[in-house]
């Protein structure tokens, strides 16, 4: 039997004061923002203890251990090689992003994105005082999502300053294969794009997918950046801690030339933390994917048993079911009906763009039988009239 990671009770994961169990009452079930509800990894528990047993809590150092421990876990994981001293520590993936775009834009350029995509993106851009320029992904006729290279070709035509990639991409879970990256990349070597990849929820690809770490494409490193973090696949939000990758003497010397100390905005715990996730997290993450491949099943037979009104196509990637619920309502109605008539709470399509009209995303990064409570609740509120 494969090894699972575990959960505790309900009542006890109430206990926890994260935003996830403080933003609602304790009569909904929160399956709304990107947090697990698992216990650390092993190794992750104890170098924090460790740490805090010798009051080590001052401020952070992560050379040379950070780039090494990524690169070796790239190395296991995907067989990336990649040079540890182009590994540069930064607080969070929207620093590492949002710096690279100052350096890479002016005022008023377009920064092309790909919607539905994780929130922030929006937000992102403006903040480097650039504009959005979006490029929705396109629909497969399974109800899947890939990247419309056609219509990035169009964009990427007008000489936009960048195109941010998700990479897997949340929300709908979806894997760039190996040749949807390899054309990402003639285009943007053809029109002199550069491109960030987000790639944050890289360790979370589901068996039956195949990561593809951007700068390992050929080509990518002269015109790519990736921004990596254990935070996701070892539920470290808190502690503050990703990484700028690099691939080029190019593209280093565009990190190189941030406007800040990247040191000032790391947490200690979170460099500690990531590098034990990244150098001996391998087993619990291994035990991780497991039990996201079983939540992943048991939530399509409930879909199937329980809310036959509702599509979808199960993620090959990330803990998160981006659920067509417009036989619900349209624009946020699904996510507000959901919460107001059954106590879940989910993320509203809309947080994601336009194109997620009628959709809500759902985390099953959870135990069982809160995952089965949660959709038989929803399974009660009827679907809108007309529908």
């Amino acid at each position: 039997m494969t090894a699972e990671v575990t959960v505790g009770s309900l009542e006890q994961l109430r206990r926890r004061r994260s935003a996830k169990w403080r933003t609602f009452g304790d009569d909904v079930l929160p399956l709304f923002v990107a947090e697990m509800d698992f216990d650390l990894a092993p190794a992750v528990s104890a170098v924090l203890g460790e740490a805090v047993q010798r009051s080590d809590t001052g401020y952070p150092m992560p050379e040379p251990e950070l780039g090494k421990a990524y690169a070796g876990f790239a190395g296991r994981r995907w067989g990336w090689e990649l040079d540890p001293q182009q590994v540069t520590a930064v607080g969070d993936v929207s620093v590492g992003v949002t710096e690279t775009l100052r350096l890479l834009s002016r005022p008023g350029d377009p920064v092309v994105i790909s919607p539905p995509v994780y929130p922030p993106f929006f937000d992102w851009v403006p903040e480097t005082r650039s504009r959005l320029f979006e490029v929705p992904l396109a629909r497969d006729g399974d109800g899947g999502y890939r990247l419309d290279l056609d219509g990035l070709e169009r964009a990427f035509a007008t000489h936009p300053a960048a195109y941010v990639l998700c990479n897997p991409h949340n929300p709908v879970g979806r894997v760039h294969t190996a040749g949807e990256l390899a054309a990402l990349v003639r285009l943007a070597r053809l029109y002199r794009v550069p491109i960030i990849s987000d790639e944050i929820h890289a360790p979370l690809v589901l068996p039956g997918a195949t990561f593809t770490p951007f700068l390992s494409v050929p080509g990518a490193a002269e015109v790519a950046i990736s921004v990596v973090s254990a935070s996701k696949a070892f539920n470290l939000a808190a502690l503050k801690c990703a990484a700028v990758v690099t691939g080029s003497r190019r593209m280093a010397q565009v990190v190189g030339r941030f406007a800040f100390d990247p040191h000032d905005r790391l947490g200690h715990f979170g460099v500690l933390a990531s590098i034990a996730a990244f150098t001996d997290g391998d087993p619990w993450l291994d035990a991780l994917l497991g039990t996201l491949d079983q939540r992943r099943t048991q939530l399509g037979k409930l879909v199937e048993d329980r809310l036959p009104a509702m599509r979808w196509k199960p993620p090959e990637g990330t803990y998160l079911a981006w659920l067509d619920a417009s036989a619900y309502g349209t624009d946020a109605e699904p996510r507000d009906r959901f919460l107001t008539e059954a106590r879940v709470a989910l993320e509203a399509g809309t947080r994601f763009g336009a194109a997620g009209s009628g959709f809500v995303r759902l985390n099953f990064a959870t135990g069982p039988e809160i995952l089965e409570e949660a959709v038989v609740r929803m399974s009660a509120v009827p679907v809108s009239p007309g529908d």
